[in-house]
């Protein structure tokens, strides 16, 4: 029995021996085989990796062999633009060398004939010494002077000759001397009005407010026009309403008057509370607001200017100066105007444009002062600008730029020429509307010269003017009294078409306040 076993257990080790092997043989023609196809696979991908690089060298190859065509072409190109650009330059240098032989010809022959001229110049020179030399003797024998008298009476001749031709030559130099003069005159002028263009607008006498409804017309004039009268009061100007829808016009030649007046009248269109004791308020606002705007006015001026440094009371007459004219020209912008010309004027001169800029803008600022003072304006404001600490170039300017102009003060002779350029220019003035103001300043003069007359406005283009008397010096008889005597002088003195209504206003008020 155990000899079985063991026979089985050998057979059995004898078969898995056998096995064993079987599956190892198998396995290693398993393995084999799959090493020979990955052998193969690699060959093929060595294959085509191969056949891949030859293409990507060939198409390389054909690139390169392109772009060194294309190289090739581009230089073949150059070549032959440059052998043209040298085939070019070298047929200029043949005509410039053919140019050049020519000209060496021309300058031989020349230097030939100038050779020849000069010999024959010579021989002439020497003809005409032996000339002189006979002149000379038959002069002498036949005048009986001798060499130093003969030269005495030569020069004696050439002496008048010569003074006659320099006293013409002096004269034609200084006619063109003035010519030069005059033209550069002209020129500096032209240049600096050309560089100072200036915008200009002729100033009326009437301004116009516009109202919401014809409605408030009614309300502007008020009960038995109780209101319109209490505003032509308080301003002192003519409101004239007329059937033109949505316009109220407020007249009077004083631009400052006028301009309070069309001020107040807007205020109180807004406001709509319109009865006396507002009007006189709002009246009396505006004329401060007024006196602030003048302030800017000048202030802005000055900016404009670039003039720095000045007085207060100065600042606040430029601004005035906005609201006058002369000849219908704006007093303020004509001295700006001004200012800038003889600035530019200075400067192409080769003096000082800062302070011919402060002469220009100064030179009319006794205009914002002469109702006020006795005087011309020039002496006013000289008075003035010497009372703020000016300049004196700046005070002479002012004094001397109409009547007294001085050389020895450069300045005043810069500030006349811009104020006369200013002045000159076509549309700048306009004589009749000054004529206007000054009848309607004279009118109001005239009468606020008498005694107890505290206000006058001329009013209705001058047709009437309206007095305001003092209720404390006056009664009402000699409220009559004073408009008969004010109505004879204007008979007196002026000389006027049509007539002249004059017209007393003669109040007493009594003002309490209830606490």
């Amino acid at each position: 029995m155990a000899a079985i076993i063991a026979g089985v257990c050998v057979a059995t080790f004898v078969m898995a021996f056998i096995l064993i092997r079987l599956l190892d043989r198998l396995r290693r023609r398993d393995a084999e085989s799959e090493a020979r196809e990955i052998v193969r696979k690699a060959e093929i991908d060595v294959e085509n990796r191969r056949r891949e690089a030859e293409l990507e060298i060939k198409e390389s190859a054909l690139r390169q062999q392109e772009e060194s065509e294309k190289e090739l072409r581009r230089l073949r190109g150059e070549l032959h633009e440059r052998e043209r650009l040298l085939d070019k330059r070298q047929d200029a240098l043949e005509e410039q060398a053919e140019v050049l032989r020519k000209q060496e010809k021309m300058v031989e022959s020349t230097q030939r004939k100038l050779t020849e001229r000069i010999q024959d110049a010579n021989r002439r020179k020497e003809e005409l010494a032996k000339l002189l030399d006979m002149q000379r003797q038959t002069l002498h024998e036949l005048s009986g002077l001798n060499k130093e008298e003969a030269t005495g009476r030569l020069l004696e001749l050439l002496d008048e000759q010569l003074q006659k031709e320099t006293g013409a030559a002096i004269l034609a130099h200084e006619n063109r001397l003035a010519e030069t003069c005059e033209a550069k005159t002209r020129e500096v002028l032209l240049t600096c009005l050309q560089r100072y263009a200036a915008a200009h607008t002729a100033d009326t006498t009437t301004s116009t407010v516009d109202i919401p409804n014809d409605e408030m017309k009614g309300r502007i004039i008020g009960r038995e026009g109780r209101n319109i009268r209490a505003f032509e009061k308080a301003t002192g100007v003519d409101v004239i309403i007329d059937d033109t829808p949505g316009v109220v016009i407020v007249s009077a030649f004083d631009t400052i008057r006028r301009e309070v007046a069309r001020l107040a009248l807007e205020k109180l269109i807004a406001d709509g509370r319109i009865h006396p004791t507002r009007i006189e308020e709002i009246v009396a606002g505006t004329q401060r607001e007024l006196e602030r705007h003048i302030q800017k006015l000048g202030e802005a001026a000055c900016m404009e200017a670039d003039v720095h440094g000045l007085h207060e009371r100065l600042v606040n007459l430029l601004g005035r100066l906005n609201f006058r004219t002369s000849y219908s020209q704006n007093v303020l912008r004509h001295s700006i105007e001004v200012a800038f010309i003889a600035g530019m004027l200075a400067e192409e001169l080769g003096f000082d444009g800062k302070l011919a800029r402060r002469c220009g803008l100064l030179h009319d600022i006794g205009k914002a002062a002469d109702h006020e003072i006795e005087g011309g304006h020039p002496k006013i404001g000289a008075d003035l600008l010497k009372r703020y600490g000016e300049k004196p170039e700046v005070v002479r300017a002012a004094v001397g730029h109409h009547d007294d102009l001085r050389v020895e003060n450069p300045y005043t002779v810069l500030v006349a020429a811009a104020d006369a350029c200013s002045a000159s220019r076509p549309g700048a003035r306009r004589e009749t509307l000054e004529r206007y103001v000054k009848r309607m300043e004279e009118l109001e003069s005239i009468a606020g010269g008498f005694a107890g007359v505290e206000q006058a406005y001329a009013i209705q283009a001058g047709r009437e003017l309206r007095v305001l008397v003092s209720a404390k010096e006056t009664t009402d008889e000699s409220a009559a009294k004073i408009c008969r005597d004010i109505a004879a002088a204007f008979e007196q003195q002026l000389t006027y078409p049509g007539e002249i209504k004059v017209t007393v206003l003669r109040e007493t008020r009594h003002i309490e306040m209830a606490r």
